[in-house]
């Protein structure tokens, strides 16, 4: 049995698009057409991944990617026939893995996915425990740990942290970041590392004060410090 992913869009026509390109590549897709519908089968499918409409009739797919962050770290791709960079922006500071613009191909979204899921095995990730200071990075699971609390990152921003941890003096362009975190040549706006990086600064603060990813104007980011003491 291959990879499930749970669909969640209230058009019909689409969910048998994408139900169709996913289920030629080999995945099996669970499908739902309202936020309630899909939070349900969230919980009781626990699908590998979520393709997430934003305009749900019934309720936002932001307030569904809020209920199921609570939870999981689940690899979630939004859906929206707005490409406003404001909802890119705001999906992607929730948790969202990816966003993809309707109308959009199928083939894209299914190299998307596949791309996601390889991510989210250790696929593309290093496979090196690194130790700076009080930031922690085990690869196997995904495991962060900073100031002595477990932070909870999605395989992406783990990723990203991993690639800034693995060389501490480097400084990286957004480009770089780019061809990292989306080894497959897709397609993706530079403002979308820069909301992954707002989501891994937020969660390591959580933890613990101090600072961890640097911004270098004009140029990048690089690691910090990674010292939690005040």
């Amino acid at each position: 049995m291959g990879h499930r992913i749970l669909v969640v869009d209230d058009e019909a026509h689409i969910r048998e698009v994408i139900c169709f390109a996913l289920d030629k590549a080999g995945y099996t897709v669970i499908t739902a057409a309202t936020g309630p519908e899909g939070l349900n089968r969230f919980h009781r499918d626990r699908p590998d991944l979520v393709v997430l409409d934003i305009g749900l009739p019934d309720r936002n797919g932001f307030d569904l990617c809020r209920d199921i962050r609570k939870t999981s770290d689940c690899p979630i791709v939004f859906l929206s026939a707005r490409d406003d960079e404001i909802d890119r922006v705001l999906g992607l500071e929730l948790g969202g893995d990816d966003y993809v613009g309707k109308p959009f191909s199928p083939r894209e979204l299914v190299a998307r996915i596949g791309a996601i899921l390889k991510r989210s095995q250790g696929g593309s990730t290093p496979p090196l425990s690194l130790e700076r200071n009080d930031l922690t990075l085990m690869p196997e699971g995904f495991h962060a740990r900073y100031a002595g609390q477990t932070v909870g990152l999605t395989a992406l921003e783990f990723a990203i942290l991993h690639l800034l941890a693995s060389r501490p003096t480097a400084v990286f362009t957004r480009a770089q970041i780019l061809d990292a975190a989306y080894p497959d040549a897709l397609t993706v706006a530079d403002r979308t590392i820069d909301s992954h990086i707002r989501n891994i600064r937020a969660k390591l603060a959580a933890a613990g004060p101090g600072v961890v990813i640097e911004t270098v104007h004009g140029v990048g980011f690089r690691l910090g410090p990674c010292r939690a003491q005040v």
